[in-house]
């Protein structure tokens, strides 16, 4: 394509014109060749009680979980998180949204997420395995003095029992929310994974992780562990 000046527009150049927003091929294959080297970093070595893979085909969306810390009021949990990479990553922070409801004063009822790292205080040298340890750590640390809910942050700080209290319950409520048992055989736990998981191959790391108890079958009930939204996609 020319331009008045007989000159070629370059691909973001043409997009900006066109009021588009992506950008050169050049930045987002950047982007992704860093995304995938923290896809095998965190892959090699997670964070304690947590995980994260990419969502179907999109390299720049995936899903994540934390499993609850022993001694918090979250122990027994499993908390879905949606992440989303900008195309200019590392240079803009990850967007990160839990899917799991949660009791917490850092946390909104949208599920929305005040962190620092993942704002004001972001850095290129930052990575995702980073981004999930501090995300895991708000469970035994809260932050009640820059809340998104005011009244969680109230209650944490005059009646830290009372809290705790309400925060198990609703860590129970909502892990019940996230657990389908399905009757099938060893053979049938693939195509069962494939079902309820947008991503199968997601599916099959969840699986290797969560799907199988104590990774063997027990009779022929395998719990399954899916994120409500996922499970409801799929069979919408």
């Amino acid at each position: 394509m020319l331009g008045g000046g007989g000159k070629s527009l370059s691909s973001s150049t043409t997009a900006a014109a066109a009021g588009g927003t992506w950008v050169s091929t050049t930045s987002v294959s950047a982007s992704g060749r860093r995304i995938q080297r923290e896809m095998s970093e965190l892959n090699a070595d997670p964070p304690p009680h947590c995980s994260a893979a990419p969502k179907g085909d999109n390299l720049f969306h995936w899903v994540a979980t934390i499993i609850g810390p022993p001694g918090t009021p979250y122990q027994g949990g499993i908390f879905f998180l949606d992440i989303t990479f900008p195309s200019d990553y590392p240079f803009q922070p990850p967007k990160v949204v839990f899917k799991t409801r949660i009791y917490h004063c850092n946390v909104d009822a949208a599920g929305n997420l005040s962190l620092d790292i993942l704002k004001d205080s972001w850095s290129p040298a930052l990575t995702i395995t980073k981004v999930l340890t501090a995300i895991r750590a708000i469970f035994t640390d809260p932050d009640p003095y820059t809340p998104l809910i005011s009244g969680v942050a109230r209650l944490y700080l005059a009646d830290k029992a009372k809290h705790d209290e309400i925060a198990a319950e609703w860590t129970l409520r909502w892990f019940d929310a996230n657990i389908k048992t399905i009757s099938c055989s060893a053979s049938e736990v693939g195509n069962y994974s494939s079902k309820l998981f947008v991503d199968p191959v997601f599916a099959a790391k969840m699986g290797q992780w969560w799907i199988i108890e104590g990774n063997v079958v027990q009779g022929d009930l395998v719990r399954v562990i899916c994120s409500f939204s996922c499970f409801m996609e799929e069979n919408n």
